[in-house]
């Protein structure tokens, strides 16, 4: 895969299409394991006639890295059975945690301290002993600050630091807090760590109100997400993209202007890049 591959979220809504035609401008997948790896019968099928012919990514939903309770072992066994069948090398999951005393069903923030990436530090190398891959971490989308003693920016760097992980950089995601929590998206996206990013994630989200944003994954991506992912481009060079589309899914034809964008974008940031080397 090159440098410049985009990728789409596949969702099983998706399959009679992408069954007769994948488009040329996709160049990987990314499923969640969870919607996947219990599937049997025509799906299952399905799911393997895909990943016989094409690069999957994984990304997560319930891992809960940084969850109060031990980690679910015989979850992430699971998780590496699945890899391991359709032959899958990266597998993503949120910088946040979604368990308890119970499945929350919503991802929640992490309290921003030390503490709390010395813990999530060693989980990370928990989950990488048992699934023989690297771990990659996002950062994500909240509607409430949680406490601490440093800003998002410095606990995800301190986080993929001390983890030694890579990154899964949602632009939009920063964009949307930056809304929800009025911090400039611009100066965020340059505290990034350039040579920890591995992937990156764009998509659209609803504007509630002019000062709330919620990350829907369910709409088409608006104008200052689509400046942030070329400002992204600029400062830490050009990386694959995926773009994510979870609700009021379109027939594939429809998502074809946002792949091509994403791929022009690439494109000429990459020869912009070779041509000032």
């Amino acid at each position: 895969m090159t440098s410049t591959s985009v990728g789409l979220g596949l969702r099983r809504e998706m399959l009679p299409e992408l069954l007769q035609h994948v488009p040329d401008q996709i160049g990987f997948f990314e499923v969640a394991p969870e919607n996947w790896m219990a599937l049997g019968g025509k799906y299952a099928k399905q799911f393997k006639q895909l990943t016989e012919q094409h690069q999957f990514f994984c990304h997560g939903l319930s891992l809960s890295i940084g969850g109060p309770t031990p980690l679910d072992v015989d979850f992430v066994k699971q998780v590496k059975a699945f890899m391991d069948l359709h032959q899958i090398d990266i597998y993503s999951e949120h910088l946040s945690y979604c368990s308890g005393h119970g499945h929350l069903y919503d991802l929640m923030p992490i309290p921003f301290t030390q503490e709390a990436v010395s813990y999530i530090a060693a989980r990370v190398k928990q989950v990488e002993d048992i699934i023989e891959r690297p771990l990659i971490l996002e950062n994500v989308s909240f509607y409430a600050m949680p406490p601490g003693d440093m800003n998002e920016a410095e606990f995800v760097n301190a986080v993929v630091a001390e983890a030694d992980c890579k990154l899964l950089l949602d632009v939009n995601n920063i964009y949307v807090n930056s809304v929800n929590h009025q911090y400039d998206a611009s100066e965020f996206l340059a505290k990034m760590p350039t040579d920890r990013i591995a992937y990156l994630h764009v998509a659209g989200h609803y504007q509630q109100q002019q000062d709330l944003i919620i990350d829907t994954h369910g709409a088409d991506i608006v104008d200052p997400v689509w400046t942030l992912l070329n400002d992204c481009y600029q400062q830490h060079g050009v990386f694959d993209t995926l773009l994510e589309r979870d609700f009021n899914i379109p027939p594939i034809v429809a998502l074809l202007p946002e792949l091509n964008q994403i791929q022009q974008m690439q494109l000429q940031q990459s020869n912009l890049q070779i041509r000032s080397a």
